[in-house]
């Protein structure tokens, strides 16, 4: 073979190759596998309340009425919900039960101002009125809830586009309620509130965990006064209705039928510590009356919420577990 032929046939060798070698797919590097732990954060979501608003992803300010002093102050959305975080749970908690509670706090406000438009207090969006909105305590804000706060900034809970009524409560007593039996909602149950487990910590009080409290019977006849009923003397009291979690819903008391959490809120609340009633006892001029778990049972349970961040859930994780079909929307950088 001549060096000219061995040449042309090396040449068609190299083509080919490098032809083959072309026609090959392109090696892709694998994506990165989603880390399950990240939070599904929308970043739209319902509109906030002109009242409040600054601008596109901007921070709302807040005009507050603190019935301490009795003064309005203005201030920045997140800082008036530091001293409410700290109203409303120890801030030594879990990190994940501070933010899932900071979440609902923040969802709080923004369903009562597009609701009601503010406070009943002139000139104020919100107020430090525990009856009107939520719990305040400056006092005991420290740099955990200072993080928690800024860990879930902006963040709020809603279902079709729509604020959550962010219910929460201490002890639910093994199992939430839905609305109608906890609270006596007067409306549709909302489709995010159902009655689940809760898994509430062994650390809890033992008198918000099982309690039993003691009336006289004038107490009872007042509170189911207050409640829009004439019972007179009665021997008994007994419960005619329950709801799904088996909480009292509708209470007998001589000739009154009473709805059990007006009732409740009559009688004091933080003695009647909730309608998951165990035992009625009457006794004379004596009234006793037993139950589990503390508060209406509606949403979510701080210390379901205590526990599950104990378990390693994340806030998310814990907001999901009691409302249900909701999305967290972050409303502001």
């Amino acid at each position: 073979m001549t060096k000219f032929k061995k040449y042309s046939v090396l040449l068609m060798i190299t083509l080919l190759i490098l032809s083959l070698a072309a026609c090959r797919p392109e090696e892709r590097p694998e994506a990165p596998e989603a880390d399950p732990a990240e939070p599904e954060i929308v970043q739209d979501g319902p509109p906030i309340p002109e009242e409040i608003f600054q601008g596109e992803e901007q921070e709302p300010r807040l005009t507050v009425h603190i019935v301490e002093t009795g003064e309005n102050r203005e201030m920045a959305f997140e800082e008036y919900l530091q001293a409410v975080l700290a109203g409303e749970m120890s801030n030594d908690w879990p990190e994940e039960a501070l933010q899932a509670q900071a979440i609902l706090a923040r969802t709080f406000v923004m369903e009562f101002i597009t609701e009601k438009g503010g406070s009943q207090y002139e000139g104020a969006h919100v107020s430090t009125d525990i009856e009107e909105a939520q719990a305040w305590n400056e006092e005991e804000v420290n740099e955990r809830i200072v993080e928690a706060v800024n860990a879930t900034r902006g963040q709020v809970a809603v279902h079709n586009n729509e604020y959550v009524k962010a219910w929460f409560h201490a002890h639910a007593g093994g199992q939430t309620a839905t609305a109608v039996e906890g609270l006596g909602l007067d409306a549709e149950e909302p489709p995010y509130i159902q009655v689940v487990e809760s898994p509430d910590s062994d650390e809890a009080p033992e008198d918000d965990v099982n309690w039993s409290e003691t009336f006289t019977k004038q107490e009872v006849i007042a509170a189911a006064q207050k409640a829009g009923q004439e019972p007179g003397d009665f021997d008994t009291i007994e419960i005619t209705e329950t709801g799904p979690s088996d909480r009292a819903v509708r209470l007998q008391i001589g000739e009154a039928s009473v709805l059990a959490p007006p009732f409740r809120l009559a009688m004091d609340s933080t003695r009647m510590k909730s309608t998951k009633i165990e035992s009625i006892t009457v006794e004379g001029d004596q009234v006793t009356i037993s139950g589990i778990g503390y508060g209406h049972g509606v949403g979510m349970s701080q210390w379901g919420a205590y526990q599950m961040a104990q378990e390693g859930r994340s806030a998310e994780e814990i907001v999901k577990h009691y409302f249900k079909d909701i999305e967290i929307v972050k409303l502001w950088e």
